[in-house]
């Protein structure tokens, strides 16, 4: 039955251009599936598994206190996986698609205020070791609304600085480009100047722009932890991670009166629907605005 994994996996890839990390996850997801099918319903292959295998393993899922929004993601990837099966000719049909999935609300993403980003950075002590980097680092996602893992990723060569563009390798392998505000600009080059020179000896062969101390490129959960860590001394007390400076970047464009293409193609959003919760963001805004403002609401 993995050898179906492997070519399903193989297709994401070449067909769709999934990245890593989406790949790991239809993966991981459809490991699991297969060992279930195989331990608990004993089928030992995978074309062979109904509709009643298929509410086992919806009512085992469940029964392992998984939220609605990962038995979603599950069902859909078995979905796709058995749609894969049928193109191939290994079922007659797609045993998943009278499977319902659950409903998810709608989750309005958490965002920083203005001032709550630059009470981030001024917390950010000048002389404290790597401030340069980690200031450079905030302000880029927040200037420019990279996901974390593009920030882990981009190179030195990537800043158009000419153009006053940066080239995102996106989700995908997908390529955008995304203007960088002067503030940006001028503390990536504080960075590069006086920082950077004393992380890149360590590791000459290293091309990401941002380093550890000890040269190499920045993980995704040293990110998250510099931000809990600067954003704790500056006493901001709310549930943030590094995609909180994206969430702001969008907000803070539409509030200000961007057009929602533009957000979109600044964001590398594939789908405009995804970009538009953004808008159900700013109308929240302007609720509390008018219940703060209003004097009907006094």
């Amino acid at each position: 039955m993995r050898e179906f994994i492997k070519d399903f996996i193989k297709i994401l890839k070449i067909e769709k251009g999934l990245a890593d990390n989406s790949l790991l996850s239809y993966k991981r997801d459809l490991v699991k599936y297969h060992s279930f099918m195989l331990k608990r319903q004993r089928l030992d292959d995978i074309t062979l598994v109904k509709e009643r295998n298929l509410r086992a393993y919806v009512r085992f899922l469940n029964a392992e206190n998984m939220s609605a929004n990962s038995i979603k993601r599950a069902i859909s990837c078995i979905r796709t996986y058995h749609n894969f099966l049928l193109s191939e000719g290994k079922i007659d049909n797609n045993p998943v698609l009278s499977i319902d999935t659950p409903k998810v609300a709608k989750k309005l993403p958490s965002i920083l205020t203005v001032d709550e980003i630059d009470k981030i950075l001024h917390f950010i002590p000048k002389n404290a070791p790597m401030s340069m980097r980690d200031v450079a680092i905030f302000e880029m996602m927040y200037s420019c609304g990279l996901r974390v893992t593009e920030l882990c990723n981009f190179k030195l060569s990537n800043i158009l600085w000419d153009s006053e563009m940066i080239r995102v390798d996106g989700k995908g392998g997908k390529q955008r480009f995304v203007p960088i505000g002067p503030m940006a600009r001028k503390n990536l080059k504080d960075y590069i100047k006086k920082e950077r020179p004393s992380f890149s000896e360590k590791d000459t062969k290293t091309s990401e722009l941002f380093l550890s101390r000890n040269g190499k490129k920045l993980t995704r959960m040293m990110i998250w932890i510099l931000l809990k860590k600067w954003a704790t001394i500056a006493e901001i007390n709310k549930e943030i991670s590094p995609h909180t400076l994206r969430h702001s970047f969008a907000t803070h464009l539409l509030e200000g009166g961007a057009d929602l293409r533009s957000v979109q193609e600044m964001l590398g959003h594939a789908d405009i629907s995804t970009t538009q919760i953004y808008t159900h963001l700013d109308k929240e805004h302007l609720k509390e605005v008018h219940r703060t403002f209003h004097p009907r609401f006094d």
